[in-house]
């Protein structure tokens, strides 16, 4: 039977490759660092494999707090594995809960002012696992137009009506909101990212709690990319917009800024939460998130409330990146979130210089469609705590240098 598929796929994959869309999977040779060592892989379709690229920036990873090899996180897991073991073998609700696990949802509640907190293996089944559970067809969610895929997939598993509103507009939030009220929506459900990850941007929390407030709904934020850097006490959107005790639903990841593991929360009222360690899918039928990891997101979160250094210094190097790009005649979407998108438009320009980039030592990727829209490709630069003033400024001469060869 395969062999009458085999040969679409590999026409499928030579078209991705033709236009430029390829997205090869670079290997690393050591911890996740601002330095990494990359490695021989990456091997794209059809294409030789490529010979190993050696000491570079990184620029690209999720790693906002530099806390993926942090001494003292790494120190917590060692002491944990020793402790806990390296695996469940179990899901929650059988023989799969262990103290570290309580733990952990007890901070998260207290860190991000919620009732309670339910784990996930990440944070893409942690939205899976929300809109199903408590949504029916008698119900109605509104979603930003840029939100996360996990988002949107989450919501196509529930039977709830579905409605989309335009990138952080609010008026046609509220129209929505009037849809969904006319249509005799018994629940209604704002969802938006926190920051959508592509751009940079910071969803208005206030506005949507205040039309929310109005059309009586309930708010959900997915702020995967802002936990742990955003906000006065990094918080996330909702501390940054005082809304915090206004925001119903709270979903994130451990993934990112929060040591970079894997693992995913929300943090909610506590009857969502209740509700969803009975119902929702992905928790029920996955196993525990690794107890190791557990113990090093407490470790994480002493940091995180023990001092504000690392979020000083991830804003000043985010400040000097943004500023000396514009200075120098980029196209950078504006802000001052720690993704600085370098837009390029065309898809195959954006992967040349993601690769003229790499030469000069610095680890960046394209970014193209169907991650961004047709036309839009990017260079989406990720800003780290771990990154010196003497890293930013070689990245930024690195583009400087690239731009030039490009163009010659």
């Amino acid at each position: 039977m395969f062999d009458s598929v085999r040969d679409d796929l590999r026409a499928t994959l030579d078209e991705i490759r033709a236009a430029g869309l390829h997205k090869p999977e670079r290997v690393i040779g050591t911890p996740q660092s601002a330095t990494v060592n990359v490695t021989a892989g990456g091997r794209p379709w059809g294409s030789p494999r490529p010979e190993a690229g050696g000491e570079v920036l990184n620029f690209c990873a999720n790693n906002y707090l530099g806390l993926a090899d942090h001494p003292e996180v790494v120190a917590a897991a060692h002491e944990a594995l020793d402790r806990w073991g390296y695996g469940m073998a179990s899901v929650r609700f059988i023989c799969g809960t262990q103290e570290v696990h309580k733990e952990l949802e007890a901070r998260l509640s207290a860190f991000l002012g919620q009732e309670d907190t339910i784990l996930y293996s990440s944070c893409f089944d942690a939205n899976g696992g929300v809109f199903e559970t408590l949504l029916g067809p008698e119900d109605a969610v509104i979603s930003d137009a840029l939100n996360h895929a996990s988002i949107i997939d989450g919501i196509r598993l529930s039977k709830a009506r579905r409605l989309r509103y335009a990138n952080r507009d609010m008026a046609d939030l509220e129209a929505r909101l009037k849809d969904a009220t006319s249509g005799g929506a018994r629940r209604k459900l704002i969802v938006t990212d926190g920051v959508f990850s592509m751009d940079g941007y910071v969803a208005p929390l206030r506005e949507i709690c205040d039309l929310a407030d109005r059309y009586d709904a309930m708010v959900m934020v997915d702020d995967s990319h802002a936990v742990g850097f955003v906000g006065p006490g990094g918080r996330g959107t909702p501390e940054l917009h005082g809304v915090m005790d206004r925001v119903d639903v709270i979903t994130g990841t451990l993934g990112k800024a929060l040591g970079g593991a894997s693992g995913g929360y929300v943090a909610a009222r506590a009857e969502i939460v209740a509700l969803l360690r009975q119902r929702s899918r992905p928790y029920l039928f996955s196993n525990t998130l690794a107890p190791v990891i557990a113990a090093a997101s407490l470790k994480v979160l002493d940091l995180l409330e023990s001092a504000d250094d690392l979020r000083v210094r991830l804003a000043e190097n985010t400040a000097l990146f943004r500023g000396r790009m514009t200075e120098a005649g980029f196209d950078v979407l504006p802000g001052d979130h720690a993704i600085a998108p370098v837009m390029i438009g065309d898809a195959a320009e954006a992967g040349r210089m993601a690769e003229l980039l790499l030469e000069r030592g610095v680890y960046v990727i394209g970014f193209s469609y169907p991650v961004v829209p047709q036309g839009q490709a990017r260079i989406r630069v990720q800003l780290s705590a771990a990154h010196s003033t003497e890293d930013v400024n070689r990245a930024v001469d690195a583009f400087i240098a690239a731009r030039a060869e490009l163009a010659g």
